[in-house]
Protein backbone atom coordinates (compact mmCIF):
# COMPACT_ATOMS: atom_id res chain seq x y z
CA UNK A 1 0.00 0.00 0.00
CA UNK A 2 1.70 3.20 -1.14
CA UNK A 3 1.61 6.56 1.53
CA UNK A 4 -0.84 8.38 -0.54
CA UNK A 5 -3.42 5.57 -0.11
CA UNK A 6 -2.64 5.03 3.57
CA UNK A 7 -3.30 8.71 4.18
CA UNK A 8 -6.31 8.53 2.54
CA UNK A 9 -7.97 5.54 4.19
CA UNK A 10 -6.50 7.45 7.29
CA UNK A 11 -8.36 10.31 5.95
CA UNK A 12 -12.13 8.79 4.91
CA UNK A 13 -11.59 6.68 8.36
CA UNK A 14 -12.08 9.82 10.32
CA UNK A 15 -14.53 11.48 8.43
CA UNK A 16 -16.54 8.48 8.53
CA UNK A 17 -15.78 7.88 12.18
CA UNK A 18 -16.68 11.47 13.33
CA UNK A 19 -20.26 11.47 11.44
CA UNK A 20 -20.64 7.94 13.17
CA UNK A 21 -20.28 10.04 16.92
CA UNK A 22 -22.39 13.13 15.63
CA UNK A 23 -25.36 10.85 14.27
CA UNK A 24 -25.28 9.33 17.86
CA UNK A 25 -25.12 12.92 19.10
CA UNK A 26 -27.80 14.23 16.78
CA UNK A 27 -30.72 11.46 17.25
CA UNK A 28 -29.51 11.68 21.05
CA UNK A 29 -30.36 15.34 21.28
CA UNK A 30 -33.74 14.88 18.87
CA UNK A 31 -34.85 12.24 22.14
CA UNK A 32 -34.46 14.96 24.46
CA UNK A 33 -31.27 14.59 25.59
CA UNK A 34 -28.52 17.85 25.77
CA UNK A 35 -25.87 16.13 26.80
CA UNK A 36 -23.66 16.05 23.79
CA UNK A 37 -25.03 19.47 22.77
CA UNK A 38 -24.13 20.86 25.98
CA UNK A 39 -20.31 19.31 26.04
CA UNK A 40 -19.97 20.77 22.11
CA UNK A 41 -19.98 17.07 20.33
CA UNK A 42 -22.92 18.09 17.99
CA UNK A 43 -20.35 19.28 15.41
CA UNK A 44 -18.15 17.90 12.68
CA UNK A 45 -15.26 19.21 14.38
CA UNK A 46 -13.11 16.54 14.34
CA UNK A 47 -10.51 17.84 17.56
CA UNK A 48 -14.22 17.28 19.63
CA UNK A 49 -14.36 13.61 18.87
CA UNK A 50 -11.20 11.92 17.72
CA UNK A 51 -9.57 9.25 20.37
CA UNK A 52 -5.45 9.22 20.28
CA UNK A 53 -6.15 5.10 20.89
CA UNK A 54 -8.98 4.20 18.39
CA UNK A 55 -8.36 7.33 15.63
CA UNK A 56 -4.60 7.16 15.26
CA UNK A 57 -2.93 4.76 16.83
CA UNK A 58 -5.26 1.71 15.82
CA UNK A 59 -5.57 3.06 12.04
CA UNK A 60 -1.61 3.59 11.63
CA UNK A 61 -1.14 0.11 13.64
CA UNK A 62 -3.04 -1.76 10.56
CA UNK A 63 -1.86 0.29 7.89
CA UNK A 64 1.68 -0.67 8.89
CA UNK A 65 1.06 -4.22 8.46
CA UNK A 66 -0.69 -3.77 5.54
CA UNK A 67 -4.01 -4.90 6.59
CA UNK A 68 -6.91 -5.18 4.15
CA UNK A 69 -9.12 -3.67 7.08
CA UNK A 70 -9.28 0.13 8.25
CA UNK A 71 -11.49 0.31 11.54
CA UNK A 72 -10.88 2.82 14.26
CA UNK A 73 -13.52 4.28 16.30
CA UNK A 74 -13.69 8.04 17.88
CA UNK A 75 -14.51 9.26 21.46
CA UNK A 76 -18.11 7.82 22.93
CA UNK A 77 -20.84 10.70 23.00
CA UNK A 78 -21.98 10.75 25.72
CA UNK A 79 -25.68 9.90 26.50
CA UNK A 80 -27.48 10.37 29.61
CA UNK A 81 -30.57 8.12 29.13
CA UNK A 82 -32.73 10.10 32.38
CA UNK A 83 -34.00 12.30 29.57
CA UNK A 84 -35.41 9.62 27.14
CA UNK A 85 -39.35 8.43 28.00
CA UNK A 86 -38.37 5.05 27.09
CA UNK A 87 -34.60 4.69 27.72
CA UNK A 88 -33.97 1.46 26.50
CA UNK A 89 -35.84 1.73 23.52
CA UNK A 90 -34.64 4.94 22.84
CA UNK A 91 -30.89 4.42 23.90
CA UNK A 92 -30.95 1.96 21.10
CA UNK A 93 -32.24 4.25 18.51
CA UNK A 94 -29.11 6.78 19.61
CA UNK A 95 -26.92 3.36 19.12
CA UNK A 96 -28.43 2.26 15.49
CA UNK A 97 -27.95 6.21 14.40
CA UNK A 98 -24.08 5.85 14.27
CA UNK A 99 -24.03 2.54 11.52
CA UNK A 100 -26.71 3.35 9.95
CA UNK A 101 -25.04 7.05 9.04
CA UNK A 102 -22.25 4.60 7.72
CA UNK A 103 -24.48 2.55 5.62
CA UNK A 104 -25.79 5.57 4.07
CA UNK A 105 -22.65 6.77 3.35
CA UNK A 106 -21.57 3.54 1.85
CA UNK A 107 -24.88 3.57 0.00
CA UNK A 108 -23.53 7.23 -1.39
CA UNK A 109 -19.71 5.67 -2.10
CA UNK A 110 -21.78 2.80 -4.42
CA UNK A 111 -24.33 5.17 -6.32
CA UNK A 112 -20.89 7.25 -7.02
CA UNK A 113 -18.74 4.35 -8.06
CA UNK A 114 -22.02 2.94 -10.73
CA UNK A 115 -22.46 6.07 -11.87
CA UNK A 116 -19.00 5.89 -13.55
CA UNK A 117 -18.55 10.00 -13.63
CA UNK A 118 -14.90 10.03 -14.29
CA UNK A 119 -12.53 7.93 -16.04
CA UNK A 120 -9.32 8.16 -13.50
CA UNK A 121 -8.69 5.05 -11.23
CA UNK A 122 -7.21 6.66 -8.63
CA UNK A 123 -10.76 7.88 -8.22
CA UNK A 124 -12.13 4.48 -8.45
CA UNK A 125 -9.43 3.44 -5.61
CA UNK A 126 -10.71 5.97 -2.93
CA UNK A 127 -14.61 5.53 -3.84
CA UNK A 128 -13.99 1.42 -2.98
CA UNK A 129 -11.71 2.22 0.44
CA UNK A 130 -15.15 5.01 1.25
CA UNK A 131 -17.61 2.07 0.78
CA UNK A 132 -15.50 -0.77 2.44
CA UNK A 133 -14.44 1.51 5.26
CA UNK A 134 -18.14 2.45 5.97
CA UNK A 135 -19.68 -0.92 5.47
CA UNK A 136 -16.97 -2.60 8.05
CA UNK A 137 -17.23 0.39 10.37
CA UNK A 138 -20.74 -0.20 9.91
CA UNK A 139 -20.54 -4.47 10.74
CA UNK A 140 -17.69 -3.96 13.55
CA UNK A 141 -20.14 -1.58 15.56
CA UNK A 142 -23.09 -3.82 15.25
CA UNK A 143 -21.68 -6.59 17.23
CA UNK A 144 -23.47 -7.06 20.40
CA UNK A 145 -19.95 -6.48 22.59
CA UNK A 146 -20.04 -3.85 24.96
CA UNK A 147 -19.66 -0.52 24.24
CA UNK A 148 -20.39 -1.26 20.86
CA UNK A 149 -24.11 -0.19 19.21
CA UNK A 150 -24.39 -3.55 18.75
CA UNK A 151 -24.81 -3.77 22.83
CA UNK A 152 -26.97 -1.33 23.00
CA UNK A 153 -29.49 -2.32 20.26
CA UNK A 154 -29.57 -5.96 21.63
CA UNK A 155 -30.84 -4.84 24.89
CA UNK A 156 -34.38 -4.07 23.28
CA UNK A 157 -34.67 -7.83 23.67
CA UNK A 158 -32.85 -8.84 26.66
CA UNK A 159 -34.01 -9.31 30.24
CA UNK A 160 -33.15 -6.63 32.86
CA UNK A 161 -30.53 -9.73 33.93
CA UNK A 162 -28.97 -10.03 31.00
CA UNK A 163 -29.05 -6.18 30.48
CA UNK A 164 -27.23 -5.64 33.72
CA UNK A 165 -24.85 -8.55 32.33
CA UNK A 166 -23.51 -6.19 29.79
CA UNK A 167 -23.72 -2.99 31.50
CA UNK A 168 -21.40 -5.13 34.08
CA UNK A 169 -18.77 -5.92 31.25
CA UNK A 170 -18.76 -3.20 29.56
CA UNK A 171 -15.50 -1.48 31.60
CA UNK A 172 -13.64 -4.66 30.00
CA UNK A 173 -15.29 -3.96 26.31
CA UNK A 174 -11.87 -2.43 24.71
CA UNK A 175 -9.96 -5.31 25.99
CA UNK A 176 -12.39 -7.81 24.82
CA UNK A 177 -12.72 -6.44 21.38
CA UNK A 178 -8.92 -5.77 21.34
CA UNK A 179 -8.05 -9.32 21.67
CA UNK A 180 -10.91 -10.29 19.38
CA UNK A 181 -9.48 -8.22 16.67
CA UNK A 182 -5.92 -9.64 18.11
CA UNK A 183 -6.97 -13.37 17.11
CA UNK A 184 -8.97 -12.42 14.17
CA UNK A 185 -12.36 -13.50 15.63
CA UNK A 186 -14.02 -10.29 13.00
CA UNK A 187 -12.79 -11.44 10.16
CA UNK A 188 -15.58 -14.03 9.38
CA UNK A 189 -17.92 -10.46 8.94
CA UNK A 190 -15.11 -8.31 7.35
CA UNK A 191 -14.04 -11.05 4.81
CA UNK A 192 -17.74 -10.99 3.95
CA UNK A 193 -17.65 -7.53 3.12
CA UNK A 194 -14.73 -7.61 1.05
CA UNK A 195 -15.74 -10.09 -1.30
CA UNK A 196 -19.18 -8.36 -1.37
CA UNK A 197 -16.83 -5.19 -2.83
CA UNK A 198 -14.90 -6.97 -4.67
CA UNK A 199 -17.58 -9.03 -6.68
CA UNK A 200 -20.57 -6.28 -6.93
CA UNK A 201 -17.64 -3.11 -7.26
CA UNK A 202 -15.09 -4.31 -9.25
CA UNK A 203 -17.21 -6.22 -11.61
CA UNK A 204 -16.55 -4.82 -14.65
CA UNK A 205 -13.85 -2.10 -13.65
Amino acid sequence: MTITMIVSQITILLISIVIHELAHAFTAYKLGDPTAKNLGRLTLNPIKHLDIIGSFILPASLAIINSPVMLGWAKPVPVDCRYFKNPVKDMAKVAIAGPLSNIILACIGILLFKLKLSTYIAVYQILYSFILINLILAIFNLHPIPPLDGSRIIKLWLSPKWQFTLDRIEPFGILIIFGLLYFNIFDISFNFIIKYCQIVLLNGI
